[in-house]
């Protein structure tokens, strides 16, 4: 007898951990919040920039802090799992700080116009808290050849007399009419810096796409659009190329991650 109790027992709790649904994560989501808990004080923050895209089995975000253009991004795959995900970081980067690979399981909770996620334990500037994030949906389903997660395997400057190469990390995402870029850079005194970008983009044919950026750590690029040339090589490489009002051109070369 206590033996078939204990087999229901097991049961019902079998029952009650998969009772919650299997989030749907493929889309692209603005954060409207976001609050850090430490030492049981809460610290709220609404006035970041961030969008975050999940691709298949890879997602990327990217954030920015208007007041002081500091941003941050991170990219990796992603597994479901009912009533949460698992994300493994794969590289990520903060102002000046390249950070470790990591990985970090959320509660999500889902819902029509977005969802909310829950990260009960992460380490931010050495100590441990727990984060917790809102998100819109914010994309429109569209398909384009460019949807996934991408990594930047080469590219350099062209100007009249001579070609620079970049010395840098970059990653970048599509989906949904959204896209976004993160990158490192290193200096000629080896520091290293992060930016990011991230906006709107449309197809104009299957040669060239329109990137309107809504936030850029560089003032530059934020609100502008740029017509980008790419030239697909099979389903999982391109090349990107944008040419100045100068006739200068940068060239990146991309691998889907797979």
């Amino acid at each position: 007898m206590k033996s078939v109790f204990s087999w229901f027992l097991i049961v019902a709790l079998l029952s009650c951990n998969n009772s919650k649904p299997v989030p749907e994560m493929p889309g692209a989501y603005l954060m409207t919040s976001q609050t850090l808990t430490k030492d049981g004080k809460d610290t709220k923050f609404t006035a970041l920039k961030q969008l975050k895209i999940y691709a298949d089995s890879f997602f990327m975000y990217t954030q920015v802090n208007p007041d002081d253009s500091v941003s941050a991004f991170g990219v990796g795959s992603y597994s479901s799992s009912p009533g949460g995900i698992t994300e493994k970081v794969i590289y990520s980067a903060s102002d000046t700080i390249v950070g470790a690979q990591a990985t970090y399981p959320l509660e999500i909770d889902k819902f029509h116009e977005g969802y909310k996620q829950f990260i009960p334990e992460i380490r931010v500037q050495g100590e441990v808290g727990q984060l917790r994030e809102e998100y819109k949906e914010v994309g429109e389903e569209a398909n384009s050849p460019l949807d996934g997660v991408w990594k930047e395997v080469k590219s350099f400057d062209i100007g009249r007399n001579d070609t620079t190469p970049k010395n840098r990390t970059q990653y970048k995402a599509y989906f949904d009419g959204y896209f976004m870029f993160g990158h490192t850079v290193r200096d000629s005194a080896d520091r290293t810096t992060t930016g990011i970008g991230f906006g709107t983009f449309e197809m104009n044919g299957d040669k060239q796409i329109k990137e309107t950026d809504l936030n850029s750590t560089y003032a530059i690029i934020a609100g502008n659009t740029f017509v980008v040339d790419i030239a697909m090589d099979g389903p999982d490489k391109y090349m990107q190329t944008i040419t100045d009002s100068l006739g200068n051109r940068s060239i990146e070369y991309y691998e889907r991650l797979k």
